[in-house]
């Protein structure tokens, strides 16, 4: 079954596919990103095709592909490894640099939120360690979404309607 929210795309693509664009970091980036991610879960390699959408949302001017992602997580399977995303989230948006990193990072949180909206916590918790230890404060998710660009505004809406329809919820 394909992501609904990514474009088709064949099987076996490899990083290649992304590589030739990365340095546009624009349109044909963020289209690479999205196809790679495809064809990522279609190979059963879930955790890096959500990586895959994490560098579709370094382009600042194109919304952050949260509606996938939140299909990945509602389709996730035993079979493939996935991680635990709400700890990948956080590490993610709290140790972000380089370009448009605090438009990263606001975007990290907002996946974050998502994560933790799907997943049930006591198979994915946050990683409580590096926030005892650094102190680090988890922005609350009407924070986030102030800090989003309007982009993501549509697609933050239809992630989080997924999320509303699943059973498995934190408390």
């Amino acid at each position: 079954m394909l992501n609904p929210h990514l474009p088709a795309a064949p099987p076996d693509l490899g990083p290649e596919h992304t590589r030739r664009h990365r340095s546009e970091c624009g349109t044909l980036f963020h289209q690479a990103c999205h196809e790679l991610s495809q064809s990522l879960w279609q190979q059963k390699k879930t955790a890096q095709a959500i990586l895959q959408l994490n560098k579709a949302a370094m382009v600042p001017d194109l919304p952050a592909p949260y509606p996938a992602l939140a299909w990945y997580l509602t389709h996730r399977s035993d079979e493939s490894f996935i991680g635990n995303p709400v700890r990948h989230f956080q590490h993610l948006a709290s140790r972000m640099s380089g370009n448009h990193s605090e438009l990263r990072s606001w975007r990290a949180w907002a996946c974050f939120h998502l994560a933790e909206e799907i997943l049930p916590a006591s198979d994915y918790p946050r990683d409580l360690e590096q926030i005892a230890k650094e102190g680090l404060k988890i922005p609350s998710k009407s924070e986030v979404e102030k800090n989003l660009p309007s982009c993501d505004s549509s697609a933050l809406s239809a992630a989080k309607g997924l999320a509303r329809t699943l059973p498995v919820k934190r408390p």
